[in-house]
Protein backbone atom coordinates (compact mmCIF):
# COMPACT_ATOMS: atom_id res chain seq x y z
CA UNK A 1 0.00 0.00 0.00
CA UNK A 2 1.11 3.29 -0.97
CA UNK A 3 1.97 6.13 1.65
CA UNK A 4 -0.87 8.63 0.60
CA UNK A 5 -3.70 5.54 0.49
CA UNK A 6 -2.67 4.19 3.91
CA UNK A 7 -2.86 7.68 5.24
CA UNK A 8 -6.47 7.74 3.56
CA UNK A 9 -7.59 4.20 4.52
CA UNK A 10 -6.28 4.17 8.54
CA UNK A 11 -9.36 4.71 10.89
CA UNK A 12 -9.69 4.16 14.22
CA UNK A 13 -11.08 0.51 14.18
CA UNK A 14 -13.06 -0.36 17.61
CA UNK A 15 -14.64 -4.09 16.31
CA UNK A 16 -14.29 -7.40 16.84
CA UNK A 17 -10.70 -9.15 15.31
CA UNK A 18 -10.45 -12.12 13.97
CA UNK A 19 -8.43 -14.47 15.96
CA UNK A 20 -5.50 -15.07 14.07
CA UNK A 21 -2.08 -14.22 14.62
CA UNK A 22 -0.04 -11.30 13.91
CA UNK A 23 3.50 -12.62 13.12
CA UNK A 24 6.49 -11.24 15.38
CA UNK A 25 8.11 -9.65 11.86
CA UNK A 26 4.78 -7.86 11.48
CA UNK A 27 4.81 -6.45 14.77
CA UNK A 28 8.72 -5.83 14.45
CA UNK A 29 7.88 -3.48 11.43
CA UNK A 30 5.56 -1.82 12.95
CA UNK A 31 7.39 -1.10 16.27
CA UNK A 32 10.37 0.07 13.85
CA UNK A 33 7.99 1.91 12.12
CA UNK A 34 6.94 3.82 15.49
CA UNK A 35 10.98 4.02 16.66
CA UNK A 36 11.72 6.02 13.10
CA UNK A 37 9.44 9.07 13.91
CA UNK A 38 10.71 12.50 15.28
CA UNK A 39 12.01 13.31 18.46
CA UNK A 40 12.39 16.34 20.02
CA UNK A 41 15.85 17.24 20.18
CA UNK A 42 16.40 13.47 19.32
CA UNK A 43 15.91 12.79 22.90
CA UNK A 44 13.88 9.48 22.08
CA UNK A 45 11.65 9.33 24.73
CA UNK A 46 9.53 6.67 23.49
CA UNK A 47 9.95 2.61 23.91
CA UNK A 48 7.45 0.14 23.01
CA UNK A 49 6.74 -3.45 23.95
CA UNK A 50 4.75 -5.32 21.53
CA UNK A 51 2.71 -8.32 23.11
CA UNK A 52 1.84 -11.22 21.65
CA UNK A 53 1.94 -14.03 24.46
CA UNK A 54 -1.83 -15.02 24.58
CA UNK A 55 -1.60 -15.41 28.04
CA UNK A 56 -0.18 -12.27 28.68
CA UNK A 57 -2.55 -10.44 26.56
CA UNK A 58 -5.61 -11.97 28.41
CA UNK A 59 -4.22 -10.03 31.82
CA UNK A 60 -3.53 -6.90 30.21
CA UNK A 61 -7.30 -6.72 28.35
CA UNK A 62 -8.50 -7.91 31.99
CA UNK A 63 -7.65 -4.41 32.94
CA UNK A 64 -8.66 -2.25 30.48
CA UNK A 65 -12.72 -1.12 31.77
CA UNK A 66 -14.10 -0.63 29.29
CA UNK A 67 -13.21 -3.93 27.16
CA UNK A 68 -12.57 -2.06 24.11
CA UNK A 69 -10.59 -4.42 22.06
CA UNK A 70 -11.25 -7.93 24.27
CA UNK A 71 -10.60 -10.11 21.05
CA UNK A 72 -7.31 -8.83 19.49
CA UNK A 73 -4.38 -11.10 19.33
CA UNK A 74 -1.74 -8.86 19.68
CA UNK A 75 -1.03 -5.18 20.79
CA UNK A 76 1.59 -2.95 21.58
CA UNK A 77 2.37 -0.81 24.13
CA UNK A 78 3.64 2.94 23.98
CA UNK A 79 5.46 4.01 26.76
CA UNK A 80 7.49 7.45 27.79
CA UNK A 81 9.90 8.90 29.94
CA UNK A 82 10.43 12.27 30.57
CA UNK A 83 13.34 13.86 29.46
CA UNK A 84 14.40 17.34 29.34
CA UNK A 85 15.55 18.78 26.23
CA UNK A 86 16.62 22.04 27.02
CA UNK A 87 15.73 24.62 29.19
CA UNK A 88 14.80 28.02 27.80
CA UNK A 89 16.18 31.84 28.46
CA UNK A 90 13.35 32.16 31.57
CA UNK A 91 14.58 28.70 33.31
CA UNK A 92 11.59 26.80 31.47
CA UNK A 93 12.11 23.33 31.04
CA UNK A 94 10.80 22.17 27.47
CA UNK A 95 10.33 18.38 27.05
CA UNK A 96 8.69 16.52 23.91
CA UNK A 97 7.66 13.35 25.28
CA UNK A 98 3.64 14.07 24.07
CA UNK A 99 4.92 15.02 20.47
CA UNK A 100 7.72 12.47 20.35
CA UNK A 101 4.70 9.45 21.11
CA UNK A 102 2.37 11.00 19.01
CA UNK A 103 4.45 11.12 16.17
CA UNK A 104 5.60 7.43 17.15
CA UNK A 105 1.78 6.71 17.05
CA UNK A 106 0.93 7.99 13.95
CA UNK A 107 3.77 6.03 12.39
CA UNK A 108 2.36 2.25 13.63
CA UNK A 109 -1.19 3.20 12.89
CA UNK A 110 -0.17 3.96 8.99
CA UNK A 111 2.22 0.59 9.19
CA UNK A 112 -0.55 -1.61 10.63
CA UNK A 113 -3.00 -0.02 7.99
CA UNK A 114 -0.15 -0.37 5.18
CA UNK A 115 0.16 -4.09 6.56
CA UNK A 116 -3.75 -5.00 6.43
CA UNK A 117 -4.33 -4.94 9.93
CA UNK A 118 -6.72 -2.39 12.06
CA UNK A 119 -6.04 -0.90 15.26
CA UNK A 120 -7.19 2.10 17.80
CA UNK A 121 -4.98 4.47 19.08
CA UNK A 122 -6.22 3.99 23.41
CA UNK A 123 -5.11 6.23 25.48
CA UNK A 124 -7.90 7.85 27.38
CA UNK A 125 -8.93 4.98 29.51
CA UNK A 126 -5.23 4.12 29.84
CA UNK A 127 -3.95 7.20 31.52
CA UNK A 128 -7.55 8.23 33.40
CA UNK A 129 -7.37 8.18 37.09
CA UNK A 130 -7.83 5.00 37.67
CA UNK A 131 -4.21 4.10 36.20
CA UNK A 132 -4.68 1.11 33.98
CA UNK A 133 -1.69 2.44 32.49
CA UNK A 134 -0.01 1.73 35.44
CA UNK A 135 -1.64 -2.01 36.16
CA UNK A 136 -0.28 -3.25 32.95
CA UNK A 137 3.32 -1.60 33.44
CA UNK A 138 3.39 -3.70 36.64
CA UNK A 139 2.77 -6.83 34.73
CA UNK A 140 5.22 -5.70 32.03
CA UNK A 141 7.89 -4.98 34.72
CA UNK A 142 8.25 -1.50 33.17
CA UNK A 143 10.63 0.72 35.14
CA UNK A 144 8.99 3.44 37.24
CA UNK A 145 10.73 6.18 35.49
CA UNK A 146 8.45 5.28 32.46
CA UNK A 147 4.63 5.92 31.90
CA UNK A 148 2.19 3.27 29.72
CA UNK A 149 0.81 5.52 28.12
CA UNK A 150 -0.59 4.33 24.98
CA UNK A 151 -1.89 1.04 23.64
CA UNK A 152 -2.19 -0.04 19.73
CA UNK A 153 -4.29 -3.53 19.61
CA UNK A 154 -3.11 -5.15 16.12
CA UNK A 155 -5.43 -7.72 14.27
CA UNK A 156 -7.34 -8.44 11.11
CA UNK A 157 -11.06 -6.64 11.62
CA UNK A 158 -13.86 -8.93 11.59
CA UNK A 159 -16.57 -6.00 11.38
CA UNK A 160 -16.73 -3.56 8.18
CA UNK A 161 -14.55 -0.65 7.41
CA UNK A 162 -16.15 2.30 9.25
CA UNK A 163 -14.30 5.32 8.37
CA UNK A 164 -15.80 8.67 9.68
CA UNK A 165 -16.95 11.93 8.19
CA UNK A 166 -14.03 14.59 7.79
CA UNK A 167 -14.45 18.17 7.00
CA UNK A 168 -14.18 19.51 3.79
CA UNK A 169 -10.08 20.73 3.26
CA UNK A 170 -11.43 24.11 2.67
CA UNK A 171 -13.09 24.25 6.12
CA UNK A 172 -9.86 23.60 7.64
CA UNK A 173 -6.71 24.66 5.79
CA UNK A 174 -6.24 27.83 3.99
CA UNK A 175 -2.94 29.24 2.46
CA UNK A 176 -1.30 32.32 3.26
CA UNK A 177 -3.96 33.05 6.49
CA UNK A 178 -6.62 31.86 8.40
CA UNK A 179 -9.94 32.09 6.34
CA UNK A 180 -13.07 32.21 8.31
CA UNK A 181 -16.45 30.06 7.07
CA UNK A 182 -18.65 31.63 5.04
Amino acid sequence: MELREAINARFSYRGSYAQQPVPRAHLREIMEAGLAAPSGCNKQTVSLIGVDDAELLQKLLSVMKPATCPTVTAMICVLTKRRIAYTDGNGVERCFAVQDYAAAIENMLLTITSLGYASCWIEGHITDADEQGKQMAQMLGVPEEYDLICVLPVGVPLDAQKRVWKREFEKRAWFNGFQTEA
